[in-house]
Formats: structure tokens, sequence, C-alpha cells
């Protein structure tokens, strides 16, 4: 039976690392749509939104199956616990990045010199959400609090954008309504970061059975 339950445990640790990767997907082809200024790139983030909504009901499946039928000790409880409250942030972090998309679209938005912080929030919450998926699989206490601590990097590019963007509506040619849409897209990707701390914060509580105070 535990040989049985450990292989499920593989299964649902796989299936995370290939959800963890459709979520970096859709973070990078919004950010590399906003950046090249390319509509094409923007519509394929939503069809990459509702393969992570598909992986999370696998996922979720996976783990009601672990619950229901291997009857799991102590440990192995809090990991598929925290495995089924990790899959929802990781849902909303696609459900953010077609929202980023959208905007993009719809507006055709793209990014201005004085607003290039966003990309660089883009590839930090990337190397989040990644760290806060390998420190899951790898029972990795130091990593999920290296994620903890990295969000601080992004409220600080977030906090960069916000003063680029009031700076840049201080100029004769000012596009207040440019500016606003940036400052939703940064938004997002701030939101984004939160998320993969939440998950961070779970994969703490699935090692120790304690989460960081938030």
């Amino acid at each position: 039976m535990r040989s049985k339950f450990d292989e499920q445990l593989e299964l649902l640790n796989s299936e995370m690392i290939k959800m963890g990767a459709l979520c970096e997907n859709a973070i990078a082809l919004s950010a590399k749509a906003l950046v090249n200024s390319d509509l094409e790139i923007a519509a394929n983030v939503p069809e990459i939104s509702v393969q992570i909504d598909e992986k999370e009901r696998e996922i979720e499946g996976l783990c009601l199956k672990l619950l229901l039928q291997q009857q799991p000790v102590a440990r192995d409880l809090r990991v598929v616990s925290s495995a089924l409250k990790m899959v929802t942030d990781m849902e909303r972090i696609g459900d953010q990045s077609a929202d980023i998309a959208e905007i993009i679209s719809m507006e055709n938005i793209f990014a201005s010199d004085d607003s290039l912080y966003i990309h660089d929030m883009a590839v930090s919450v990337i190397k989040m959400v990644t760290d806060s998926i390998d420190a899951f699989v790898k029972k990795d206490e130091t990593l999920a609090r290296e994620v903890i601590a990295y969000d601080d990097i992004v409220d600080d590019y977030f906090n960069k954008v916000k003063k680029m963007l009031i700076k840049s509506l201080t100029k004769p040619e000012a596009d207040g309504e440019h500016a606003l849409d940036l400052l939703m897209i940064a938004k997002y990707f701030e939101r984004i970061g939160d998320h993969a701390v939440n998950i961070a914060n779970w994969v703490l509580f699935s090692i120790t059975g304690s989460r960081e105070s938030e």
C-alpha cells in the first residue's frame, strides 16, 4: 500500500511541475506581448489559462483519490492538502496572466521606456513561481523561505513603476489612459508574486506543519 501511495505522490509532484510550467509560460508570454506590442502572442495566453484550469481539476481529482483511498499519515496529509491549496493560487496566476493579455489586446498596450520595470517584475515573479514549485517537489524549506523574501524585490519594482508612471503624467504629451493600463498590468504582476508567496507558505506547511506569518 505504501509503495502505491509513493507512486501516486510522485505523480502528484509531476503534475504540479506541469501546472507550474504552464503558469510560467503564461506569465512569460504576457510579458513578451507587452514588451513587443505583439497582439498575436497575447492571444495565446487565454488558451494556456484554460489548460491551467484543466490541470487544476486533474490535480484536485488526484489529491482526493489520495485522501480517500490511501489513508495518509499526518505528514502525507499535509503534503496532499497543501497541494490542493497551491493549485488554487496557480489557477489564479493563470487567470491574472490572461487578464494582462486581455488589457494588451483590447487597448494595444505597449511598454514605454518609462515602464520597462514591468518586464523585470515579470522575470522576478516567474522565478518565484518556479522556485515555489521546486521547493514543494524537493521539500526544500530554505528555498520556500527565499521565495517569500524575494517578494520584497517584486514590491520594489511595483513601487518604481508607480513612481515612473506618475512622473510620465507630468509631461505635456502624457497619455493618462495608457499610464493607467500599465499600472493595472504592473498590479497584476505584483499579485502573481503574492500568489507565489502563498504557494511557498503552503510548502512550509507541508514540511513543518506551520505557515509563515503573512
